[in-house]
Formats: C-alpha cells, sequence, structure tokens
C-alpha cells in the first residue's frame, strides 16, 4: 500500500517569501542577501531596470508597489527617506493590513514614531532599522542591522533578517533604531575627524600618514582609549568622575597646548578649539576637580539659545 502525503506550507525561515522596495545600492544588496539565502525575493523599483540582474538570478519584478507588498508577509523597505517611504507606500492603501513593513532608510527619531504612526493606520506592523555597514558587507557575518518597533514583530521575522546581518533589537520604541545610527555616526566622524587631524597635525613635520597610523590605529586607540571607554562607562551613568587621575583643568591646559601647536604648525585650530570650549563649560558648571569624562554633563544639555 502506498501513502500520498499530504503538502504542508514549508515552515523554513529560507521558503518565507520577502519583499524589497527600493533598488539603489543597499536596497539591491539586501535583495541579494535575501536571494543567496533562499527566499522567493519579490523586488520593485521606480526604474525596474535596476532589477535586471536579480531577475536572472530568480526574484520576480512587482508591476507595482501593490503587486509588491501583497506578495509577502514581509517588506524591507529601502528609500532615500520618510517621505519617500510614504510616496511609494500610499497608494497602496490597504494591502499593508496585516503585514509588516520593515523600513531602512536614515532619518530621526521623530521621523520614525510618524512612520510607525503611518502602519498602524493602516492596520501594518513596523520596524524601523538602520544598516550600519555598506552594502558589500550586508549578509556577511559581523554585519550589524539595528531594529526598533513591536519585539512579536521581530521575533516573527527574526531569522528571515538574519540574512541581511546581525539583528540586533534595541526595543520596542520605533526611534531607537535611527537615533542610535546618528549616534553611531557620530562617533564616527568625530573619530574620523580625530584622525585626520592629528595626522595633519604631525604631517606639519614631515611625518607620513602611513607611519603616524600604525602609533594612533594599532597602538593609541585600542590601548588607550578602547579600554578606557568600556571599564569607564558604568561611571558615565552614575555620573561618577574621580579626579584623583587628573582633572578637567588639568586636561583645559592640555587642549589649550594643543591648539596652540596647531597655530604654531599652521594646521587647522578649529576643532581643538572646541574641544577646548566644552573642557571650559564643564569646569564653568562646576566640574573642574572631576576627571575628563564629566565633560558628558555639558554633552547631555541642549545648547541655549543665542549660545555660542
Amino acid at each position: 500500500m502506498t501513502h500520498k502525503m499530504a503538502h504542508t506550507p514549508s515552515s523554513r525561515p529560507q521558503d518565507k517569501p520577502v519583499t524589497v522596495i527600493g533598488l539603489g545600492p543597499m536596497g539591491l544588496a539586501l535583495a541579494d542577501a535575501l536571494l543567496k539565502n533562499g527566499h522567493p525575493t519579490t523586488v520593485w523599483n521606480r526604474s525596474p531596470e535596476k532589477a535586471r540582474d536579480l531577475v536572472a538570478r530568480g526574484a520576480r519584478l512587482a508591476a507595482s508597489t501593490a503587486d509588491a507588498v501583497a506578495a509577502s508577509a514581509l517588506t524591507v523597505v529601502c528609500l532615500k527617506d520618510y517621505a519617500t517611504l510614504y510616496e511609494v507606500l500610499d497608494p497602496v492603501g490597504g494591502a499593508v493590513a496585516g503585514r509588516t513593513v520593515v523600513n531602512l532608510n536614515s532619518g530621526t527619531p521623530n521621523e520614525a514614531h510618524a512612520a510607525a504612526s503611518w502602519a498602524g493606520e493602516r492596520g501594518a506592523c513596523y520596524l524601523d532599522g538602520a544598516v550600519m555597514v555598506p552594502p558589500p558587507l550586508v549578509g556577511e557575518a559581523g554585519s550589524v542591522i539595528l531594529f526598533s518597533g513591536p519585539r512579536e514583530a521581530f521575533d516573527a521575522h527574526r531569522a528571515t533578517l538574519a540574512c541581511l546581518g546581525n539583528p540586533r533589537h534595541l526595543g520596542s520604541d520605533p526611534g531607537l533604531a535611527v537615533l542610535h545610527n546618528a549616534a553611531l555616526l557620530g562617533l564616527m566622524y568625530a573619530t574620523m575627524n580625530g584622525f585626520l587631524h592629528a595626522t595633519a597635525l604631525v604631517g606639519s613635520a614631515g611625518v607620513p600618514a602611513s607611519e603616524f597610523a600604525d602609533l594612533a590605529v594599532n597602538w593609541f586607540l585600542p590601548t588607550v582609549v578602547d579600554a578606557t571607554l568600556v571599564e569607564q562607562a558604568p561611571d558615565l551613568d552614575a555620573g561618577h568622575y574621580p579626579g584623583d587621575l587628573g582633572t578637567l583643568h588639568m586636561n583645559l591646559n592640555a587642549l589649550e597646548h594643543i591648539a596652540l601647536t596647531c597655530e604654531e604648525q599652521g594646521v587647522h585650530a578649529g576643532q581643538p578649539r572646541l574641544m577646548r570650549e566644552i573642557a571650559a563649560q564643564a569646569i564653568r558648571d562646576g566640574h573642574g576637580g572631576s576627571n575628563y569624562l564629566a565633560v558628558f554633563e555639558v554633552f547631555k544639555k541642549a545648547v541655549e539659545p543665542g549660545a555660542r
């Protein structure tokens, strides 16, 4: 006797269909990672010719955004900004109801909150997110993608989102992903500017960047900066800045010397002057006997209107 097994929908995560809307460099990388992991992938882009290579590898090009959204329970949107999100998906109307929209573009927390409300009014689950790597690293081990919004929506699609990189859920507040994105990009630019300025300063004496980088990147950053920040981060939470090993007054003196050295060497001095002013503000606020981390108290406050 033979038995025919009834067909049941596959529960394997890699078999779940996904839609990607927006095929710029990042959107192409996202769709490519999904295809490589076996997901039936539907794509849509204003310029359909951008989907040619994806279609050749098995993606389906949707005729409209409504068709694209209807094809999958999960739609990943990667457009220029939040305004474009509304422009592209407003015509879909109620087609997003009961589905999850993951929005991966940069913006502000207020914009993320507004987008979550927009999705909620249409009956959709909404996750905001930020891709913290360039397109070539999407899907690679160690790549990080930040998400915020309802935990249940994240958990339901976590295995799929893991195809794109290490998915980190930051909390139910939909603004947390773009907030972290802005903070980490700010750290990136500040770090890059610090390195570039320091390299220009020693370069004023003919020191090659390749020579200085070995000292700055291979020794100073991991040995002095990385270990210090991780070790002292709990003090930031506690507002505890003991000045036993060095006070802000001492640091202000060092910052003054950095600015003067830049002026002597003919190097742009705006950055050290700004750092000097921030330290001076912390001293004016009563933190002169604390260590340098007390400038954290300055950063936590909004600049008063008209203040320079």
